[in-house]
């Protein structure tokens, strides 16, 4: 790729939040409606519950009195302010199903996202509205990108004020998932928020690959780091996290099934569970909703 064509077209357009209504996801929230602010795009506030017959809408997040407690809008605005001056459209959804994961690859069925914001709760796995099979196609859920948020890891939105700390990102790289997407899907997070400064860590686990190798589109990142070491290989990337206060890991997957591939004991899981910060996982088929070009 040139350097005149390294310039990404960010194609982060819908975002989906899938919500609990607890205080677990409100981590998660902050991030989604940061990310939604900053690229200008509609904002899916979802949850499902099969037994509430009208839906309580002050029970979910309040998007306009947080924005509000980050300065981005006016006491007293009203909800036409949100699109009006930020170019945030909010859709809160509520679905009767029982299973959320079937709830929302039904919802992507029909409503597209670029990406997922997704809360996991504590150290010993998934939330419990999570866990579940699901049965049906889901070719839409495998292009988006999900961004785990763990109950109780550092964000790097800060949910009192709506500040950015996206000083680090570490991409666990190998020849295969081919880390492309992955990169670029990271870049554009980054860029979005307006992030200055921020370091990619590129680190490969083994003695098989060097990480030098992958191909960085210039013009990005301000500084690339390249690290090898040896050892099990969720255990060297979550020491690499915390050793060097890692803002965001991102990670490409090879599934086809897009963020439940991490709901279902590979590497990404563990990874999710465990990890000091979010998680960005991006399948490679991701591809198909990013477009490169040149730049305007």
């Amino acid at each position: 790729m040139t350097e005149e064509a390294a310039t990404a077209t960010s194609q982060i357009s819908v975002m989906l939040h899938p919500t609990d209504l607890t205080s677990a996801s409100e981590l998660a929230f902050a991030h989604a409606l940061r990310l939604a602010a900053s690229g200008r795009t509609k904002l899916y506030l979802l949850h499902a519950d099969p037994s509430a017959e009208d839906t309580d809408w002050s029970a979910y997040p309040a998007v306009r009195r947080t924005l509000v407690s980050w300065g981005m809008l006016d006491e007293g605005s009203l909800p036409s302010m949100v699109f009006d001056q930020l170019g945030v459209q909010v859709a809160k959804v509520r679905i009767p199903e029982r299973d959320a994961v079937r709830a929302i690859v039904n919802f992507l069925e029909g409503h597209p996202s670029d990406v997922i914001v997704l809360a996991t709760h504590g150290r010993d796995g998934l939330p419990r509205w999570l866990h579940g099979s699901v049965a049906e196609p889901i070719a839409r859920a495998a292009e988006s990108a999900t961004l785990f948020i763990r109950q109780g890891a550092r964000g790097f939105v800060m949910p009192d004020n709506g500040a950015i700390q996206l000083r680090r990102v570490l991409m666990p790289v190998d020849r295969q998932p081919a880390p492309t997407y992955a990169l670029r899907a990271a870049w554009d997070i980054v860029r979005m928020l307006g992030a200055q400064g921020t370091t990619l860590q590129l680190l490969h686990v083994g003695s098989d690959f060097d990480p030098s190798s992958v191909e960085v589109d210039p013009g990005t990142w301000s500084n690339v780091e390249h690290s090898s070491c040896g050892g099990e290989v969720v255990d060297q990337i979550l020491a690499a996290a915390d050793e060097r206060s890692v803002d965001l890991i991102a990670m490409a997957t090879a599934g086809n099934q897009g963020f439940l591939d991490a709901l279902r004991g590979s590497t990404t899981e563990r990874v999710v569970r465990l990890a000091p910060c979010p998680v960005l996982a991006v399948p490679t088929t991701f591809q198909t909703r990013v477009r490169w070009g040149s730049a305007s």
